[in-house]
């Protein structure tokens, strides 16, 4: 059975913590133990959400994956998102979490930077690791939030709560581009997984019956999220992940207009174009010249 958390005041209910304001709150959870019928808890959520463990105790699922969701990692949720935790028999489990309505951000900054913070689509098999430290910013501007919900609620409320908030989703951001390049050696591995995904397809038949490689289709073979494979991209090579792909798609063309007599509309084809002149158009937009006109400067 899943359960649904729509509102502040659900959340905190679930644990006991007292609603100071009904769009945003942080609750600390010590020593946490469940009854054995609700080891596993499926929760759907309607909030944003950023969680700081504190312990061991529990491991999440999203979809078929299972991992352990260790001490000193962060992770976060989008309104939309189903997440299942199983937590362990006989142990206990700590965390604190800031959990904030979308009508919090209504006519704020915030609102229109919601979208940049991309690791809200990551999946939880892709959670933050902080180090002692960064630990230490998180829960200082938590704590910033929590001192900021004792004062009554008055017309400046919004803005500072919005501000804090933000300044929580800047430091996972800052942390997060610290974990992509502290992660460099396993990227670059991933970075060849990919490049041989994508040469391995150009050149079946999957792009004949299929179409194009897409990049969700890319991070789905690569046991990514979409949005956590999109980021890595940009941070490894500089460009995006379908900016990669018509590369690739590109420099095949090329082969095959130099190498063969094969006929445009038959390449077109085979490249998984929708006509020949969307395959004329993208070739000229990267080379400066037509299919044909390439081909006679061979």
């Amino acid at each position: 059975m899943i359960q649904k958390i729509e509102t502040i005041e659900q959340y905190n209910q679930m644990f006991g913590a007292e609603t100071k304001h009904p769009l945003v709150t942080v609750v600390e959870v010590k020593d946490y133990a469940p009854a054995a019928s609700q080891l596993t808890q499926t929760v759907k959520y309607g909030l944003y959400a950023v969680f700081l463990k504190q312990g061991v105790g529990c491991r999440l699922r999203y979809g078929r994956e299972q991992y352990d969701y260790q001490a000193g990692s962060i992770v976060t949720m989008a309104p939309g998102q189903v997440v299942t935790t199983e937590f362990i028999k006989g142990e206990h489990s700590s965390w604190k979490a800031l959990l904030f309505h979308p009508d919090l951000l209504f006519g704020t900054p915030l609102a229109e930077r919601i979208r940049e913070y991309g690791f809200f689509g990551y999946d939880q098999r892709e959670a933050l690791h902080v180090s002692d430290d960064e630990r230490r910013t998180i829960e200082d501007t938590f704590q910033h939030i929590t001192n900021e919900l004792e004062h009554a609620i008055d017309k400046h409320s919004s803005q500072l709560l919005t501000v804090y908030v933000q300044l929580v989703l800047d430091y996972c951001l800052r942390f997060y581009d610290r974990q992509f390049i502290t992660r460099h050696k396993v990227n670059s591995s991933l970075i060849s997984r990919f490049e041989r995904l994508v040469d391995d397809y150009l050149a079946s038949d999957q792009v004949i019956l299929k179409g194009q490689p897409t990049v969700g289709w890319c991070a789905s073979e690569l046991c990514l999220s979409a949005n956590y494979f999109g980021d890595l991209i940009r941070k490894e090579l500089g460009s995006t992940a379908k900016d990669f792909i018509t590369g690739k798609i590109i420099a095949k063309a090329k082969h095959e207009l130099r190498g063969t007599d094969t006929s445009i509309t038959i390449i077109s084809e085979h490249l998984g174009f929708s006509s020949v002149s969307h395959f004329t158009r993208l070739f000229k937009a990267h080379t400066g010249q037509t299919p044909s006109e390439y081909r006679q400067t061979a």
